[in-house]
């Protein structure tokens, strides 16, 4: 199905007064905000990394605040347990029958806040609901709802009390970012009183409405010289000596995903090379594990997903069509 300039207009409108929405109370940090709802679109979940204090939780409460659609807070914690995020079932004794109690994750947005500070065991409960969109106790499997979104925050591994998330979980997350202090002239208003930050914003957009915003951004075009493009700088991830494991299938899906919200959120009905550039960083850095000697020597994966962005030559315009 071809996308309309009429169609993409109206995205353009809706993901605009999105992030303006969000905007009023992370200030100074649009890129990041557009980024976020980029994976919301894109229909995979964020994580943001960042140290203490530098607004994750509250760019995660107003992304949820601007969708009329439920919204639930989970705390991650080291006593933290598998069915505090799930539920459990419960024995009714005068019914004599078992009640499943839904957990926390049955929502529309969830907020998995500090997500590293609870037990690799607790933090694997979320793999089969990120992946599949529904969880599965007991022999039975419940849906949770669409659009379904996990926004979960961690802060920094060198910080004390928490766990690195396994592979196979990071993996699950679209995007990995950070916000990073506000920029000078941000500080200098919230200091002198003058910024107005709000710490709650109005529904601007429906679920109905985003759940149409992802269907269009489904069918945004990419040609076959942009998925080749894409589909080296995977293979060259896979290839790089620093690198123990490079982009799975999952992360190569993820961009094209991605690429296309993207692309129609600022203007376009169709992929472009700068589209892939401009989102390989904050969707594939995070998939690559090093190789332990590149990390002792402090190397990135930022870097590295760099250094492959020189190396591989991206289509020219003629190729493009």
């Amino acid at each position: 199905m071809t996308v309309t300039a009429d169609q993409v207009g109206r995205f353009q409108e809706a993901f605009r007064a999105l992030t303006d929405n969000v905007a009023q109370v992370v200030l100074g940090k649009r890129h990041v905000i557009e980024l976020a709802f980029t994976a919301m679109i894109a229909e995979g979940h964020l994580l943001l990394e960042d140290v203490p204090g530098t607004g994750k939780t509250s760019l995660a409460r107003a992304m949820g605040q601007s969708v009329d659609g439920t919204l639930s807070r989970i705390q991650f914690t080291p006593d933290l347990l598998p069915g505090d995020v799930t539920g459990i079932t419960v024995y009714d004794q005068r019914r004599g029958e078992f009640d499943f109690h839904q957990g926390p994750v049955f929502a529309n947005i969830v907020l998995a806040d500090e997500i590293n500070r609870a037990s690799p065991k607790t933090q694997s409960a979320l793999l089969e609901v990120m992946e599949e969109g529904h969880v599965t106790i007991d022999g039975v499997s419940r849906p949770v709802g669409s659009p379904f979104l996990v926004v979960a925050t961690q802060n920094p591994i060198e910080q004390a009390g928490t766990y690195r998330l396994p592979e196979a979980q990071l993996d699950r997350f679209l995007m990995k970012t950070s916000l990073g202090y506000p920029d000078h002239a941000a500080t200098v208003r919230i200091l002198a009183g003058t910024a107005q930050v709000r710490t709650d914003v109005e529904p601007v957009v429906s679920l109905d409405g985003v759940a149409g915003m992802s269907s269009l951004a489904r069918d945004v075009y990419v040609s076959p010289v942009i998925l080749d493009y894409l589909a080296r700088i995977v293979d060259a991830t896979r290839a790089a000596a620093e690198v123990r494991l490079g982009v799975s299938v999952r992360g190569a899906l993820g961009l094209t995903r991605a690429a296309k919200a993207w692309a129609i959120a600022h203007g376009r009905e169709f992929v472009t090379p700068d589209d892939i550039t401009a989102l390989a960083e904050p969707v594939l850095a995070h998939r690559l594990v090093l190789d332990p000697e590149a990390e002792f020597d402090g190397v990135s994966a930022r870097a590295v997903i760099g250094q492959v962005l020189l190396d591989v030559t991206p289509p020219t315009q003629r190729e493009q069509g």
